[in-house]
């Protein structure tokens, strides 16, 4: 038995190496947008601004040039079939061509078709280049200037062809370039097998300079690409250096301020309640630590990276956050489930802001209030939950500051970035509820 090798990947792969580039040539390739008629002028045609021409749109000039090209190529092919044409019929007259060569001489009208299907392509490569050389193709494959020429191709169609070519391969990527390059290939081996060697030379030369060309315009475009996001990265961090400057300069300036303020008041008043000395220390050791996390952000935001380097905290710091959070003056109750403090770094930082949040609201919203903190460890998730009751008798809710309200998203965005889920709605009782889980490990999709 013989095994079937049609649809295996091997056989599949090569067909479509040969298959790709040739439906890309003839029906689906299309070329890169054709370059504005005002660009600039290239440097070795620079010296054209001395006699005014160089101060017209380059794009313009090359177009208006390709015209007149075209119909130079037009009337000189015509010219040169027509003349040929007479040559041809007095050699009949004469009888001096040679026996078993047409007798039959295409009339005037059909030689002006051919130098018009000839020369046409020419006017329309800068903005069409593909379309110019499938027109170049398909006029090649249609006429035949036999006799009254004694080859396939009239010289105003071969500099054509070649300077189609060219386009072809500047402006269109690879795949079509090589698709383009079978196909002539193979039209020449068909047309005519004796001028086959010539003809594939004079073909591949204008493809191989135009494919130079392109790889030299990537490369530079692309340097061009890196440089610029090498300027915006620099503005990004122009910009966020001068926001740490801002931050240090104002913000922490306050902040050491009410430290020290705090740290001071004691010490004017001599006759201060113990619990108003406790909550200027509080205030104090508040401060410091906004301080602290104030001096790692400004790292941050000065490093060129943007990269975190100090330690993040995590549940294992959950007994300060509920300190802190008595010191204020909730009623905190804890309900702990699991080993929680050996999370991931980045589960262990957003259950920790989660639960900060959730406390700081409760804090401002609800002061004095009694609050049920519950953290459970499965083997795939982490549930948090956070219930807080009304504010205690003689308690006010402080207002948010300008500017505030983004506490909640700020969650909702943490626990959505580790693939997990929150929720934060009112109690029954005038209270609020947060319930977050967070997966341990990535789930799969």
């Amino acid at each position: 038995m013989t095994a079937d090798t049609s649809g295996s990947p091997g056989v599949r792969d090569t067909l479509a190496l040969l298959w790709r580039p040739l439906v890309a040539a003839l029906w689906s390739g299309r070329p890169d947008p054709a370059p504005p008629l005002d660009r600039p002028w290239p440097f070795w045609l620079r010296w054209t601004r001395a006699i005014r021409v160089g101060r017209l749109p380059f794009g313009a000039v090359v177009q208006v040039f390709d015209l007149g090209v075209t119909l130079a190529v037009l009337f000189g092919t015509w010219s040169v079939l027509r003349n040929s044409a007479v040559d041809y019929r007095q050699a009949l007259l004469d009888n001096a061509v040679r026996p078993g060569l047409p007798t039959d001489v295409p009339g005037p009208q059909t030689l002006l078709l051919i130098a018009v299907a000839v020369a046409v392509p020419l006017a329309v490569r800068q903005r069409h280049p593909l379309g110019a050389w499938r027109m170049v193709a398909l006029a090649t494959l249609l006429f035949d200037p036999r006799p009254p020429l004694f080859t396939p191709y009239t010289p105003g169609g071969t500099i054509v062809a070649m300077l189609c070519l060219y386009q072809v391969a500047a402006r269109c990527p690879r795949d079509v370039t090589v698709g383009v390059g079978m196909v002539s290939v193979a039209g020449v081996l068909l047309i005519d097998r004796a001028t086959a060697a010539g003809a594939i030379a004079l073909l591949l030369l204008p493809l191989l300079a135009g494919y130079l060309v392109r790889q030299r315009q990537v490369a530079r475009r692309e340097l061009a690409e890196q440089e610029e996001r090498h300027r915006e990265a620099e503005a990004v961090l122009t910009e966020r250096q001068r926001i740490a400057r801002e931050l240090h300069d104002v913000v922490a300036h306050h902040m050491s301020m009410i430290a020290i303020q705090a740290e001071a008041a004691p010490y004017k008043v001599t006759e201060l309640p113990d619990e108003t000395r406790r909550d200027l220390s509080e205030i104090r050791s508040t401060a410091l630590d906004a301080l602290t996390e104030m001096r790692r952000i400004l790292g941050v935001l000065r490093s060129e990276s943007g990269a975190e380097t100090a330690p993040q905290p995590g549940l294992e710091r959950l007994d300060e956050l509920v300190s802190n959070a008595r010191s204020a003056g909730l009623h905190v109750t804890e309900h702990l489930d699991g080993d929680l403090a050996d999370l991931p770094q980045g589960v262990g930082l957003t259950a920790y802001r989660i639960l900060q949040e959730a406390l700081s609201n409760a804090m401002r919203h609800a002061p004095g209030s009694h609050v049920t903190l519950a953290a459970e460890r499965r083997d795939d998730d982490v549930r948090l939950h956070v219930v807080n009751g009304p504010p205690a008798d003689g308690q006010r809710p402080t207002p948010s500051p300008p500017g505030g309200g983004h506490g909640l998203t700020g969650m909702r965005e943490r626990a959505a970035m580790l693939g997990g889920s929150l929720t934060a709605a009112p109690g029954p009782e005038g209270g609020f509820t947060v319930t977050a889980v967070l997966p341990v490990k990535e789930r799969a999709s």
